[in-house]
């Protein structure tokens, strides 16, 4: 085959695992920390984790349509320059190279290191660098079984996401047979009315950080076989589960832990503490290891979607030409090899909680860039074949946008550093795209 034609290699199954595997990531052993720590009312947590999974599925209706009617790897960069032209496709591009993979890798690498470790660690200041040290093994280690073919990739993937799915799954049953809680719990909290607008659509952005990952099938469509039916299949089924898989989560994190047990110190290890106060401290430590496996899972995801985007913007040009070419089993082996690169020294130069900030405000904007890509491209090209249409349309893309855009506005009032230096390293994209369009047009 030639050195720059992708191959399909993945079925159904994987395509699903992946969306599965996207979304489950350090999300949900973050976000509901920190959300009871700002909210202090479960009743409202789980309201705003009900709203973000309906986005989450309404993102996900729209991301049907669009990978079913232009099966090509890249995802969202080939929908944004099918309705809007090259240069917003480049600058989705650019920042899902930084912000939308390399970034969510290095943080999953490092909750997964952090979770593996963390019961044998006495002292957190002295052992940053070697929890860092771990994470970069991690992603090195996990990157190499992609580079070989995609029977190990989908492998891979395959048995990282069981693993996980099986070990939440597991939790909750548990949970719900032997586990040591109150029910009473789940109705804690402040007043409602005690929580502003703001702090809410802030916290919003915990959830969809969670619930990032559901259009992850989409970047593989070049590689997956009967695209047409197999994305819209994977994109709603591993969506629709992960939604029903976190609000459980998050009723088996309130029946085991209090509001008033949620300190600043503790509220990255909640479903540690909530295994812990069910089981027992041992159980707990346990759960922390397991936790850690999972997150080989997120890694492997990240690793495998994120360069199909490099590859496509190599191949019209707008990323450098050793993107786009793969090895002989058809992976595109030098995009991953930069996206490890990258993923690693941002590992080392940030922390989590600015990192997440500075990344979702980013990552809002093109989502809502390409969820309109549904109305324009009806306007544009309504003869083209659809052989998936988003149920309820108009209103269906309408609702995610809305409710995005309200948080973005919220985001700039609560968040303005991150939220400005994110919107800056979008726009600087553009001269960058300029003069690389001039140098390559000569």
């Amino acid at each position: 085959m030639s050195n720059d034609q992708l191959q399909r290699g993945y079925g159904p199954s994987t395509a699903t695992y992946l969306v599965v595997a996207s979304m489950i990531g350090s999300g949900i052993l973050i976000s509901p920390g920190f959300m009871m720590l700002s909210l202090k009312n479960y009743p409202v947590i789980f309201g705003l984790w009900i709203l973000g999974g309906t986005l989450a599925l309404c993102g996900a209706l729209c991301v049907a349509e669009l990978a079913a009617m232009l099966p090509r790897a890249g995802g969202e960069y080939v929908y944004l320059k099918e309705a809007y032209g090259p240069m917003p496709a480049f600058l989705s591009g650019w920042t899902s190279f930084v912000l939308g993979f390399s970034a969510p890798m290095a943080v999953s690498s490092h909750v997964a290191a952090k979770y593996l470790f963390s019961p044998f660690v006495t002292s957190e200041n002295n052992s940053e660098l070697f929890i860092k040290i771990i994470a970069a093994c991690l992603i090195f280690l996990i990157t190499l079984p992609n580079l070989i073919s995609h029977r190990q990739s989908a492998w891979t993937q395959n048995l990282t996401t069981l693993i996980k799915l099986g070990l939440y799954i597991t939790l909750v049953f548990l949970a719900a047979l032997f586990g040591q809680g109150q029910l009473s719990h789940l109705g804690q909290g402040q007043p409602a009315t005690k929580i502003s607008i703001g702090d809410g659509a802030t916290q919003l952005f915990y959830v969809m950080f969670a619930y990032s990952g559901w259009n992850a099938a989409s970047y593989m469509a070049g590689e997956v076989k009967e695209p047409n039916k197999t994305l819209p299949r994977s994109l709603i089924i591993g969506t629709a589960g992960v939604i029903t898989l976190y609000i459980l989560l998050n009723i088996v994190f309130a029946y085991a832990v209090p509001l008033e047990q949620v300190t600043i110190d503790n509220a990255m290890q909640i479903p540690v503490i909530a295994v812990s106060n069910m089981f027992g401290q041992t159980y707990g430590n346990v759960f922390s290891i397991l936790l850690g496996l999972t997150f080989l899972s997120s890694i492997s995801a990240f690793i495998i979607t994120g360069p199909r985007i490099y590859y496509a913007m190599a191949q019209d040009d707008l990323f450098p030409s050793i993107a786009g070419k793969v090895n002989k089993a058809g992976i595109p082996i030098y995009a991953m090899i930069a996206q490890c690169i990258c993923a690693v020294i941002i590992l080392f130069a940030t922390d989590f909680e600015n990192l997440y900030r500075y990344a979702s405000v980013g990552l809002s904007i093109f989502a809502l860039l390409f969820i309109a890509a549904v109305y324009i491209l009806r306007i544009k090209q309504p003869n083209l074949s659809r052989p998936f249409r988003v149920p309820g349309y108009p209103i269906t893309p309408g609702l995610f946008m809305a409710v995005i855009i309200f948080m973005t506005i919220f985001a700039f009032k609560q968040w303005p550093g991150p939220s400005i230096f994110s919107l800056g390293s979008i726009l600087i994209g553009i001269p960058i795209y300029l003069i690389w369009s001039k140098c390559h047009s000569k």
